[in-house]
């Protein structure tokens, strides 16, 4: 069996929704969230503020995303998030690169790929690892931009967390074979459906995760199985009903 790991993702509407969040992870089943950002950011530059509210518990912290750009002030406030997550004791920060695909060459994606390989390796310095978001209309949004972006970064630099929903609302349906083609980059899997152009709670959408999870057995994948909830399912239903499908999904090919 791989030893893949779950975690959990969502947005949160206040404090309330949060602590029910950061209380109820662990008991449904998943050993880690992903924080969005409006769930850490206001703690950027106290820390120490953040452990204090919301305990010292690493898998409430495991992943941060951040989404930005890779300008100077971007990089700048990468830099923030990456010296929050070792502050705080997180694995990895998930970077969703928020600049259009629109009029993005090769070659400006191969620059991309340098920036953030000299990024992840101020992170690994933190004790933090980088991990690229696929994403619909980020510059690495086309199945071929994968092979541009990963063949001119520093090796061991950058991981991939590849999001199922951002992959077939882009126009690439055959995920399990992305699975397979990048497989020695992705540390992070974000599963979400999708339908009717909506993210969809898992197992309530047309994406079809039999072949997705044979794949990652094949390729014996040993990271995070993060359900990435961005529909309107509450918290309570959300990591009820997405442990319950990321678990029979995943020992199903055990």
């Amino acid at each position: 069996m791989s030893a893949a790991r779950y975690a959990f993702s969502i947005p949160t509407d206040g404090p309330e929704e949060q602590t029910q969040l950061f209380g109820g992870f662990n008991a449904a089943g998943f050993a880690g969230l992903q924080l969005k950002g409006g769930q850490y950011a206001r703690y950027l530059n106290e820390p120490q503020q953040f452990l204090d509210e919301w305990g010292n518990d690493k898998g409430t912290v495991a992943g941060l995303i951040y989404g930005g750009g890779l300008e100077a002030e971007g990089q700048a406030n990468l830099r923030r998030v990456f010296d929050f997550a070792g502050a705080v004791g997180s694995e990895m920060v998930i970077f969703c690169h928020g600049r259009s695909r629109d009029s993005v060459s090769d070659d400006d994606i191969r620059g991309f790929a340098r920036q953030l390989s000299a990024l992840g390796a101020e992170a690994l310095e933190r004790g933090v690892k980088l991990s690229l978001h696929n994403h619909f209309d980020n510059p690495v949004m086309h199945r071929a931009d994968f092979t541009t972006f990963f063949e001119a970064i520093t090796p061991g630099t950058v991981g991939l967390t590849l999001d199922t929903a951002h992959l077939q609302k882009s126009g690439v349906f055959d995920i399990a074979g992305v699975v397979r083609d990048y497989g020695s980059f992705i540390d992070n899997m974000h599963l979400k459906d999708f339908a009717d152009g909506q993210f969809k709670t898992l197992g309530r959408g047309e994406i079809d995760f039999s072949e997705i999870f044979a794949a990652l057995h094949e390729i014996k994948f040993e990271g995070w199985l993060c359900a990435d909830e961005e529909s309107e399912t509450g918290v309570a239903e959300s990591l009820r009903a997405s442990f319950d499908f990321i678990e029979r999904r995943w020992n199903s090919h055990n």
